[in-house]
């Protein structure tokens, strides 16, 4: 069971078809949608400093120097937390509709989607269902994976390619698979000193 269960939300909805979200929430989101097309895909790769601006000026919390790929989507930079140095890479999808936090020197994967919303299928109009996901320092998702609402992945864990994660994961365990399970451990010290690069 994760520890983000009581943070689990459920949107009042009076019909299926209608948003869960005020207008003022509905015109930030537009508003980033027109920014991201525009000046946050279209900027060549180096251009990191850049495209952490225009986060920042939507509201990311940003320490240190992450690496954000010019084709990452990302649904609300508001809702969003990136530690020092990690990176998330082309193509992969932060769809944080609930606040999602990456710890320093997580690597999210190509096509790796991390999903921070649902809905609740027993009602008849299939209400919203959002719930935070939290990532530890030094951890490794790899290229599409799935990581569901409410999980959280513990420091040092590494995800395989296209596991579907549905429960915690804890420190330094290895998981693959669907549902993701564990299949390893990971031995890396992490008491070694990470030099000004964050190699050992």
């Amino acid at each position: 069971m994760s520890r983000h269960t009581d943070l689990t939300h459920t949107h009042a909805q009076t019909s299926r078809y209608l948003s869960p979200w005020p207008l003022r929430a509905r015109l930030r989101r537009l508003a980033w949608v027109i920014t991201w097309n525009c000046l946050f895909r279209t900027s060549p790769k180096p251009l990191y400093a850049w495209r952490r601006l225009l986060l920042r000026l939507f509201g990311c919390q940003i320490e240190g120097r992450p690496y954000v790929s010019p084709h990452t989507r990302i649904t609300m930079p508001w809702n969003l937390r990136l530690g020092d140095k990690t990176t998330l890479a082309e193509r992969c999808e932060i769809y944080n509709l609930a606040p999602i936090s990456l710890g320093p020197r997580v690597t999210v994967a190509q096509e790796a989607y991390l999903c921070a919303g649902t809905h609740d299928f027993e009602h008849p109009y299939t209400p919203l269902i959002t719930a935070p996901i939290m990532v530890g320092e030094d951890v490794f998702i790899a290229a599409r994976a799935f990581v569901l609402p409410g999980v959280t992945i513990h420091r040092g864990a590494i995800v395989g390619a296209c596991a579907v994660v549905t429960k915690d994961v804890l420190e330094r365990a290895i998981v693959a698979g669907n549902p993701a399970r564990v299949i390893g451990e990971r031995r890396w010290n992490f008491t070694d000193q990470l030099d000004h690069n964050g190699h050992t």
